[in-house]
Protein backbone atom coordinates (compact mmCIF):
# COMPACT_ATOMS: atom_id res chain seq x y z
CA UNK A 1 0.00 0.00 0.00
CA UNK A 2 1.26 3.47 -0.80
CA UNK A 3 0.76 7.07 0.15
CA UNK A 4 -1.55 9.22 -1.94
CA UNK A 5 -2.31 12.88 -1.23
CA UNK A 6 -5.85 14.29 -1.27
CA UNK A 7 -6.86 17.13 -3.52
CA UNK A 8 -10.14 18.74 -4.44
CA UNK A 9 -11.75 18.06 -7.79
CA UNK A 10 -10.82 21.52 -8.94
CA UNK A 11 -7.12 20.75 -8.81
CA UNK A 12 -5.67 20.21 -12.26
CA UNK A 13 -5.21 16.51 -12.95
CA UNK A 14 -2.33 17.13 -15.32
CA UNK A 15 0.27 18.00 -12.69
CA UNK A 16 2.31 14.87 -13.09
CA UNK A 17 4.79 14.27 -10.34
CA UNK A 18 5.55 11.32 -8.13
CA UNK A 19 3.96 11.28 -4.71
CA UNK A 20 7.14 10.39 -2.90
CA UNK A 21 10.03 12.75 -2.30
CA UNK A 22 13.26 11.17 -3.43
CA UNK A 23 16.27 11.79 -5.64
CA UNK A 24 14.40 10.80 -8.76
CA UNK A 25 13.47 13.64 -11.07
CA UNK A 26 9.80 14.46 -11.46
CA UNK A 27 8.05 12.70 -14.32
CA UNK A 28 7.31 15.31 -16.96
CA UNK A 29 4.63 14.38 -19.47
CA UNK A 30 4.88 16.09 -22.83
CA UNK A 31 1.78 16.16 -25.00
CA UNK A 32 3.05 14.17 -27.96
CA UNK A 33 -0.39 13.36 -29.26
CA UNK A 34 0.21 15.80 -32.13
CA UNK A 35 3.28 14.43 -33.86
CA UNK A 36 4.40 12.60 -36.94
CA UNK A 37 2.70 9.38 -35.88
CA UNK A 38 -0.61 10.48 -34.42
CA UNK A 39 -2.52 13.67 -35.05
CA UNK A 40 -5.04 13.16 -32.23
CA UNK A 41 -7.85 12.78 -34.75
CA UNK A 42 -8.72 9.32 -33.51
CA UNK A 43 -7.05 7.71 -36.52
CA UNK A 44 -3.75 5.93 -36.88
CA UNK A 45 -0.64 7.56 -38.29
CA UNK A 46 2.65 5.89 -39.14
CA UNK A 47 6.33 6.61 -39.55
CA UNK A 48 6.68 4.97 -42.92
CA UNK A 49 7.94 1.70 -41.43
CA UNK A 50 4.57 0.47 -40.21
CA UNK A 51 4.99 1.63 -36.59
CA UNK A 52 2.43 3.80 -34.81
CA UNK A 53 3.82 5.59 -31.76
CA UNK A 54 1.51 6.47 -28.87
CA UNK A 55 2.14 9.02 -26.12
CA UNK A 56 0.70 12.20 -24.68
CA UNK A 57 -2.76 13.46 -23.77
CA UNK A 58 -5.53 12.38 -26.13
CA UNK A 59 -8.47 14.77 -26.19
CA UNK A 60 -10.36 12.78 -28.82
CA UNK A 61 -11.17 9.08 -28.89
CA UNK A 62 -8.50 6.73 -30.14
CA UNK A 63 -9.18 3.56 -32.15
CA UNK A 64 -6.56 0.79 -32.18
CA UNK A 65 -6.80 -1.94 -34.80
CA UNK A 66 -5.43 -5.46 -35.04
CA UNK A 67 -2.43 -5.89 -37.31
CA UNK A 68 -0.93 -2.47 -36.59
CA UNK A 69 2.37 -2.24 -34.72
CA UNK A 70 1.58 0.14 -31.84
CA UNK A 71 4.47 1.30 -29.67
CA UNK A 72 3.90 3.23 -26.44
CA UNK A 73 6.81 5.61 -25.98
CA UNK A 74 5.56 7.57 -22.94
CA UNK A 75 2.45 8.03 -20.81
CA UNK A 76 -0.75 7.67 -22.84
CA UNK A 77 -3.55 9.65 -21.17
CA UNK A 78 -7.15 9.48 -22.30
CA UNK A 79 -8.87 12.74 -21.32
CA UNK A 80 -12.38 13.12 -19.95
CA UNK A 81 -15.01 12.39 -22.57
CA UNK A 82 -12.80 10.19 -24.74
CA UNK A 83 -12.76 6.44 -25.34
CA UNK A 84 -9.81 4.18 -26.07
CA UNK A 85 -11.26 1.53 -28.40
CA UNK A 86 -9.12 -1.56 -28.88
CA UNK A 87 -10.12 -4.21 -31.41
CA UNK A 88 -9.83 -7.96 -30.77
CA UNK A 89 -6.37 -9.31 -31.56
CA UNK A 90 -4.63 -5.95 -31.13
CA UNK A 91 -1.12 -5.93 -29.69
CA UNK A 92 0.23 -2.79 -28.01
CA UNK A 93 3.90 -2.85 -27.00
CA UNK A 94 5.51 -0.33 -24.66
CA UNK A 95 9.11 0.75 -24.83
CA UNK A 96 11.04 -0.72 -21.88
CA UNK A 97 11.40 2.59 -20.06
CA UNK A 98 9.77 1.49 -16.82
CA UNK A 99 7.35 3.88 -15.14
CA UNK A 100 7.73 6.42 -17.95
CA UNK A 101 5.42 4.45 -20.25
CA UNK A 102 1.88 3.54 -19.21
CA UNK A 103 -1.74 3.81 -20.36
CA UNK A 104 -4.14 5.80 -18.18
CA UNK A 105 -7.90 6.16 -18.51
CA UNK A 106 -8.70 9.34 -16.60
CA UNK A 107 -11.91 10.20 -14.79
CA UNK A 108 -14.74 10.56 -17.29
CA UNK A 109 -12.87 8.63 -20.00
CA UNK A 110 -13.47 5.01 -21.00
CA UNK A 111 -11.62 2.04 -22.39
CA UNK A 112 -13.40 -0.55 -24.52
CA UNK A 113 -10.92 -3.40 -25.03
CA UNK A 114 -12.99 -6.48 -25.77
CA UNK A 115 -11.04 -9.37 -27.21
CA UNK A 116 -12.09 -12.98 -27.29
CA UNK A 117 -10.51 -16.33 -26.47
CA UNK A 118 -9.16 -16.71 -30.01
CA UNK A 119 -8.08 -13.09 -30.38
CA UNK A 120 -7.08 -11.62 -27.01
CA UNK A 121 -5.86 -8.06 -26.68
CA UNK A 122 -2.25 -7.90 -25.45
CA UNK A 123 -0.50 -4.98 -23.74
CA UNK A 124 3.13 -5.97 -23.44
CA UNK A 125 6.78 -4.92 -23.55
CA UNK A 126 8.57 -3.95 -26.74
CA UNK A 127 11.89 -5.27 -25.42
CA UNK A 128 13.61 -7.99 -27.40
CA UNK A 129 13.98 -9.90 -24.13
CA UNK A 130 11.06 -8.71 -21.97
CA UNK A 131 11.20 -8.70 -18.19
CA UNK A 132 9.39 -7.49 -15.11
CA UNK A 133 8.83 -3.75 -14.83
CA UNK A 134 9.65 -3.00 -18.46
CA UNK A 135 6.75 -0.53 -18.55
CA UNK A 136 4.10 0.88 -16.24
CA UNK A 137 0.85 -0.93 -16.96
CA UNK A 138 -2.82 -0.03 -17.30
CA UNK A 139 -4.44 2.58 -15.02
CA UNK A 140 -8.18 3.24 -14.83
CA UNK A 141 -9.50 6.15 -12.73
CA UNK A 142 -13.19 6.39 -11.90
CA UNK A 143 -15.70 8.33 -9.83
CA UNK A 144 -16.83 5.63 -7.40
CA UNK A 145 -16.50 6.03 -3.60
CA UNK A 146 -13.22 5.71 -1.71
CA UNK A 147 -12.84 5.83 2.08
CA UNK A 148 -9.75 8.04 2.00
CA UNK A 149 -12.16 10.97 1.59
CA UNK A 150 -15.15 11.81 3.74
CA UNK A 151 -18.34 10.02 2.78
CA UNK A 152 -20.22 12.28 0.36
CA UNK A 153 -17.26 14.63 -0.05
CA UNK A 154 -16.38 16.27 -3.35
CA UNK A 155 -12.67 15.66 -2.63
CA UNK A 156 -10.68 13.18 -4.63
CA UNK A 157 -7.40 11.37 -4.18
CA UNK A 158 -4.52 11.22 -6.63
CA UNK A 159 -2.57 8.30 -8.04
CA UNK A 160 0.91 7.70 -6.72
CA UNK A 161 2.39 7.97 -10.21
CA UNK A 162 1.09 10.68 -12.52
CA UNK A 163 -1.01 12.61 -9.99
CA UNK A 164 -4.31 11.57 -11.63
CA UNK A 165 -7.54 12.30 -9.76
CA UNK A 166 -9.87 9.50 -8.72
CA UNK A 167 -12.84 9.00 -6.42
CA UNK A 168 -16.33 10.43 -6.08
CA UNK A 169 -19.91 9.58 -5.21
CA UNK A 170 -21.04 7.39 -8.10
CA UNK A 171 -20.85 3.67 -7.27
CA UNK A 172 -22.25 2.86 -10.73
CA UNK A 173 -19.58 4.81 -12.60
CA UNK A 174 -18.74 3.30 -16.02
CA UNK A 175 -15.10 3.32 -17.12
CA UNK A 176 -15.65 0.87 -19.98
CA UNK A 177 -14.91 -2.80 -20.51
CA UNK A 178 -11.95 -5.19 -20.46
CA UNK A 179 -12.52 -8.69 -21.82
CA UNK A 180 -9.91 -11.22 -22.84
CA UNK A 181 -7.01 -8.88 -22.16
CA UNK A 182 -3.42 -9.70 -21.18
CA UNK A 183 -1.08 -7.22 -19.49
CA UNK A 184 2.52 -8.46 -19.55
CA UNK A 185 5.87 -7.36 -18.03
CA UNK A 186 4.43 -4.27 -16.29
CA UNK A 187 5.02 -2.69 -12.89
CA UNK A 188 7.62 -0.03 -13.58
CA UNK A 189 8.75 1.85 -10.46
CA UNK A 190 10.25 5.18 -9.42
CA UNK A 191 11.39 3.66 -6.14
CA UNK A 192 10.13 1.14 -3.62
CA UNK A 193 7.19 3.36 -2.66
CA UNK A 194 5.97 4.59 -6.04
CA UNK A 195 5.23 1.82 -8.48
CA UNK A 196 2.63 0.93 -11.04
CA UNK A 197 0.77 -2.36 -11.09
CA UNK A 198 -0.24 -4.55 -13.99
CA UNK A 199 -3.80 -3.22 -13.73
CA UNK A 200 -4.51 -0.36 -11.28
CA UNK A 201 -8.20 0.25 -10.61
CA UNK A 202 -8.76 3.57 -8.86
CA UNK A 203 -12.34 4.17 -7.68
CA UNK A 204 -13.76 2.21 -10.59
CA UNK A 205 -17.54 1.76 -10.52
CA UNK A 206 -19.70 -1.32 -10.93
CA UNK A 207 -20.96 -0.44 -14.41
CA UNK A 208 -17.41 -1.13 -15.62
CA UNK A 209 -16.96 -4.66 -16.95
CA UNK A 210 -13.78 -6.62 -16.17
CA UNK A 211 -13.85 -10.25 -17.26
CA UNK A 212 -11.09 -12.57 -18.49
CA UNK A 213 -8.04 -10.44 -17.77
CA UNK A 214 -4.54 -11.72 -17.06
CA UNK A 215 -1.49 -10.00 -15.57
CA UNK A 216 1.64 -11.95 -16.49
CA UNK A 217 5.14 -11.45 -15.04
CA UNK A 218 5.02 -8.07 -13.31
CA UNK A 219 7.34 -6.40 -10.82
CA UNK A 220 4.61 -4.97 -8.58
CA UNK A 221 1.04 -6.09 -7.86
CA UNK A 222 -1.06 -7.87 -10.44
CA UNK A 223 -4.41 -6.14 -9.82
CA UNK A 224 -4.82 -3.42 -7.20
CA UNK A 225 -8.22 -2.02 -6.24
CA UNK A 226 -8.11 1.46 -4.69
CA UNK A 227 -11.65 1.73 -3.38
CA UNK A 228 -14.50 1.56 -5.83
CA UNK A 229 -17.23 -0.97 -6.43
CA UNK A 230 -16.18 -2.71 -9.64
CA UNK A 231 -16.85 -6.42 -10.00
CA UNK A 232 -14.21 -8.55 -11.73
CA UNK A 233 -14.21 -12.16 -12.81
CA UNK A 234 -11.87 -14.66 -14.45
CA UNK A 235 -8.68 -12.97 -13.30
CA UNK A 236 -5.35 -14.70 -13.83
CA UNK A 237 -2.13 -13.53 -12.17
CA UNK A 238 1.07 -15.42 -12.89
CA UNK A 239 4.51 -14.37 -11.71
CA UNK A 240 3.82 -11.06 -9.94
CA UNK A 241 6.82 -10.14 -7.82
CA UNK A 242 4.69 -8.27 -5.27
CA UNK A 243 1.09 -9.11 -4.35
CA UNK A 244 -1.11 -10.75 -6.95
CA UNK A 245 -4.38 -9.18 -5.76
CA UNK A 246 -4.33 -6.07 -3.56
CA UNK A 247 -7.16 -3.92 -2.24
CA UNK A 248 -7.43 -0.82 -0.07
CA UNK A 249 -9.42 2.42 0.39
CA UNK A 250 -12.77 0.76 0.97
CA UNK A 251 -13.06 -1.57 -2.02
CA UNK A 252 -16.48 -3.26 -1.99
CA UNK A 253 -16.87 -5.18 -5.26
CA UNK A 254 -17.11 -8.90 -6.02
CA UNK A 255 -14.20 -11.01 -7.29
CA UNK A 256 -15.14 -14.31 -8.90
CA UNK A 257 -12.95 -17.04 -10.41
CA UNK A 258 -9.39 -16.07 -9.54
CA UNK A 259 -6.26 -18.03 -10.44
CA UNK A 260 -2.91 -17.07 -8.89
CA UNK A 261 0.42 -18.76 -9.53
CA UNK A 262 3.61 -17.69 -7.78
CA UNK A 263 7.04 -17.87 -9.32
CA UNK A 264 10.32 -17.61 -7.39
CA UNK A 265 9.91 -13.86 -6.67
CA UNK A 266 6.60 -12.92 -5.03
CA UNK A 267 4.89 -11.51 -1.97
CA UNK A 268 1.29 -12.36 -1.02
CA UNK A 269 -1.38 -13.86 -3.23
CA UNK A 270 -3.85 -11.44 -1.60
CA UNK A 271 -2.93 -8.39 0.46
CA UNK A 272 -6.08 -6.78 1.77
CA UNK A 273 -6.36 -3.47 3.62
CA UNK A 274 -9.54 -1.98 4.98
CA UNK A 275 -8.25 1.53 4.30
CA UNK A 276 -5.09 3.34 3.24
CA UNK A 277 -2.96 3.32 6.38
CA UNK A 278 -0.67 5.95 4.86
CA UNK A 279 -3.58 8.36 5.22
CA UNK A 280 -6.69 7.59 7.28
CA UNK A 281 -10.19 6.19 7.06
CA UNK A 282 -12.03 9.45 6.40
CA UNK A 283 -15.09 7.64 5.04
CA UNK A 284 -15.56 5.59 8.20
CA UNK A 285 -16.02 2.22 6.51
CA UNK A 286 -13.76 -0.64 5.47
CA UNK A 287 -13.08 -2.67 2.37
CA UNK A 288 -15.56 -5.54 2.20
CA UNK A 289 -15.51 -7.51 -1.06
CA UNK A 290 -16.82 -11.00 -1.69
CA UNK A 291 -14.23 -13.37 -3.18
CA UNK A 292 -15.47 -16.62 -4.70
CA UNK A 293 -13.82 -19.55 -6.54
CA UNK A 294 -10.10 -19.06 -5.95
CA UNK A 295 -7.07 -21.24 -6.66
CA UNK A 296 -3.67 -20.15 -5.33
CA UNK A 297 -0.54 -22.07 -6.30
CA UNK A 298 2.54 -21.27 -4.25
CA UNK A 299 6.17 -21.80 -5.16
CA UNK A 300 7.63 -24.82 -3.39
CA UNK A 301 11.05 -23.20 -3.16
CA UNK A 302 9.76 -20.26 -1.09
CA UNK A 303 6.91 -21.90 0.81
CA UNK A 304 8.69 -21.95 4.18
CA UNK A 305 8.22 -18.20 4.78
CA UNK A 306 5.22 -17.38 2.61
CA UNK A 307 1.68 -16.16 3.31
CA UNK A 308 -1.16 -16.79 0.88
CA UNK A 309 -3.75 -14.26 2.12
CA UNK A 310 -2.99 -11.33 4.40
CA UNK A 311 -5.94 -9.48 5.93
CA UNK A 312 -5.24 -6.25 7.78
CA UNK A 313 -6.22 -2.64 8.61
CA UNK A 314 -9.78 -3.63 9.47
CA UNK A 315 -10.61 -5.21 6.16
CA UNK A 316 -13.80 -7.19 5.92
CA UNK A 317 -14.85 -9.66 3.25
CA UNK A 318 -16.09 -13.18 2.64
CA UNK A 319 -13.84 -15.76 0.94
CA UNK A 320 -15.62 -18.86 -0.34
CA UNK A 321 -14.61 -21.95 -2.32
CA UNK A 322 -10.84 -21.53 -2.08
CA UNK A 323 -7.90 -23.86 -2.71
CA UNK A 324 -4.48 -22.89 -1.31
CA UNK A 325 -1.44 -24.94 -2.32
CA UNK A 326 2.08 -24.86 -0.88
CA UNK A 327 2.39 -22.05 1.65
CA UNK A 328 3.65 -21.66 5.20
CA UNK A 329 0.52 -19.69 6.21
CA UNK A 330 -2.91 -19.79 4.63
CA UNK A 331 -4.60 -16.75 6.19
CA UNK A 332 -2.64 -14.16 8.19
CA UNK A 333 -4.90 -11.72 10.06
CA UNK A 334 -3.25 -8.53 11.30
CA UNK A 335 -4.63 -5.53 13.17
CA UNK A 336 -5.24 -4.05 16.59
CA UNK A 337 -8.09 -3.03 18.86
CA UNK A 338 -7.87 0.59 17.75
CA UNK A 339 -8.04 1.92 14.20
CA UNK A 340 -7.36 -1.46 12.59
CA UNK A 341 -10.10 -3.76 13.97
CA UNK A 342 -9.60 -6.73 11.66
CA UNK A 343 -10.46 -9.12 14.48
CA UNK A 344 -13.72 -7.35 15.19
CA UNK A 345 -14.78 -8.21 11.66
CA UNK A 346 -14.34 -11.88 12.52
CA UNK A 347 -16.43 -11.55 15.67
CA UNK A 348 -19.12 -9.67 13.74
CA UNK A 349 -19.23 -12.30 11.02
CA UNK A 350 -18.20 -9.90 8.24
CA UNK A 351 -14.72 -11.38 7.77
CA UNK A 352 -14.87 -15.11 7.09
CA UNK A 353 -13.48 -17.92 4.98
CA UNK A 354 -15.87 -20.70 3.96
CA UNK A 355 -15.08 -23.97 2.17
CA UNK A 356 -11.30 -23.88 1.92
CA UNK A 357 -8.98 -26.71 0.96
CA UNK A 358 -5.35 -26.51 2.11
CA UNK A 359 -2.64 -28.56 0.43
CA UNK A 360 0.87 -28.43 1.92
CA UNK A 361 0.01 -25.48 4.17
CA UNK A 362 1.59 -25.45 7.64
CA UNK A 363 -0.53 -22.84 9.47
CA UNK A 364 -4.14 -22.48 8.36
CA UNK A 365 -4.99 -19.27 10.25
CA UNK A 366 -2.67 -16.91 12.13
CA UNK A 367 -4.31 -14.38 14.46
CA UNK A 368 -2.32 -11.18 15.05
CA UNK A 369 -5.35 -8.92 15.44
CA UNK A 370 -5.36 -8.26 19.19
CA UNK A 371 -8.81 -9.90 19.40
CA UNK A 372 -9.50 -13.35 20.82
CA UNK A 373 -11.44 -15.78 18.67
CA UNK A 374 -11.30 -19.44 17.69
CA UNK A 375 -10.21 -20.58 14.27
CA UNK A 376 -13.77 -21.82 13.70
CA UNK A 377 -15.06 -18.26 14.13
CA UNK A 378 -13.21 -17.30 10.95
CA UNK A 379 -12.78 -20.56 8.99
CA UNK A 380 -15.34 -23.24 8.22
CA UNK A 381 -15.74 -26.03 5.69
CA UNK A 382 -12.09 -27.10 5.73
CA UNK A 383 -11.47 -29.46 2.82
CA UNK A 384 -14.61 -28.46 0.92
CA UNK A 385 -13.01 -25.97 -1.47
CA UNK A 386 -12.68 -26.85 -5.15
CA UNK A 387 -11.30 -23.51 -6.38
CA UNK A 388 -11.72 -22.25 -9.92
CA UNK A 389 -11.70 -24.24 -13.16
CA UNK A 390 -8.77 -22.38 -14.70
CA UNK A 391 -8.00 -25.20 -17.14
CA UNK A 392 -11.31 -24.41 -18.85
CA UNK A 393 -11.73 -20.64 -18.68
CA UNK A 394 -8.03 -19.83 -19.02
CA UNK A 395 -7.53 -21.95 -22.13
CA UNK A 396 -6.38 -20.32 -25.35
CA UNK A 397 -5.93 -16.68 -24.36
CA UNK A 398 -3.65 -16.68 -21.31
CA UNK A 399 0.15 -16.79 -21.20
CA UNK A 400 1.56 -19.58 -19.06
Amino acid sequence: MKTKFLFTIGLCALLFTACESDDTADIIITDNSVNTTNNNSGGNGGDGDGDVFLSGVYTESLNLEAGVNYIVTGPVLMAEGTTLNVAPGTRVAAQPVGVNAYIAIQQGARIVANGNASNPIVFTSNASTPGTGDWGGLIICGNAPINSTEDGSEDTSTTEVGGLSYGGNNPSDDSGSLQYVRVEYAGGAIDGNSELNGVSLYAVGDETEIDYVQVFIGSDDGFEFFGGTVNASHLSVIGSEDDSIDWTEGYTGNLTDIYIEHRSSHDKAFECDGYNTDFSNEGGYFSAPNVTNVTIVGDAGTASDSEAIRLRAGTQGIFSNVVINTFNEGFDLDGDTGDNPTGQGVLDGVLQAVDVTFNSVDVLVKNDTGYTFDQADFLSGIGNGTGTDYATWGAGWTNN
